[in-house]
């Protein structure tokens, strides 16, 4: 009957070491993914039409957080921000601080010099195809200021960018958006 106990409070014992094991490896696995998605990465759902063809509504993304720690927004970045403190807006990086930024004849200008916008070449042929002169309407030089860039949609036609409220503060980027995730067959890198 010794035996018997014994080797009964042997399994009890055995159970919690491995309930405890179970509680311990989940715990570390929360704590990691809390801190990949504080710090590293993030998933974000496109929610509205302001960058489309390039993304449409509900596509899912991954933005990485940590790239702009290592390195500041580029010419052409698809970029997450916070535009107020519920909403944030996706948009592409157009101009950096210190450039100046201007629009005329649908021809993008940065420093005086014309760029090229490849990502919109399908949009302006669609735009023209729907009766419209330009895709991009003209607006004034504008130089960046220290610590700022200019986003714009790819949607220019509808699309709440720098051209309405401005250049985005720098500290206001959550991060780069660096594939689309789902729907599955509109996987990507941006």
């Amino acid at each position: 009957m010794v035996e018997e106990a014994s080797s009964g409070a042997k399994q009890n014992r055995k159970a919690k070491g491995e309930a405890w094991e179970w509680l311990k490896a989940l715990g570390i696995a929360v704590i990691l993914a809390l801190l990949i998605r504080t710090f590293l990465f993030a998933p974000v759902l496109v929610s509205g039409s302001s960058m489309m063809p390039t993304l449409e509504d509900g596509e899912r993304l991954i933005v990485s957080k940590l790239i702009y720690y290592i390195q500041s927004p580029k010419h052409g970045d698809i970029i997450v921000f916070h535009a107020t403190e519920e909403k944030d807006y996706i948009k592409r990086v157009i101009a950096t601080e210190g450039q100046t930024v201007e629009y005329r004849n649908d021809q993008l200008y940065i420093d005086g010099k014309p760029v090229d916008e490849p990502y919109l070449q399908q949009y302006k042929k669609e735009a023209k195809a729907a009766g419209y002169d330009v895709l991009t309407k003209d607006f004034r030089e504008e130089k960046i200021p220290p610590g700022h860039i200019f986003v714009m949609g790819d949607n220019r036609r509808n699309s709440t960018d720098s051209r309405m409220i401005g250049p985005v503060p720098v500290n206001k980027v959550v991060g780069r958006s660096e594939f689309v995730i789902w729907p599955l067959n509109k996987i990507k890198f941006n």
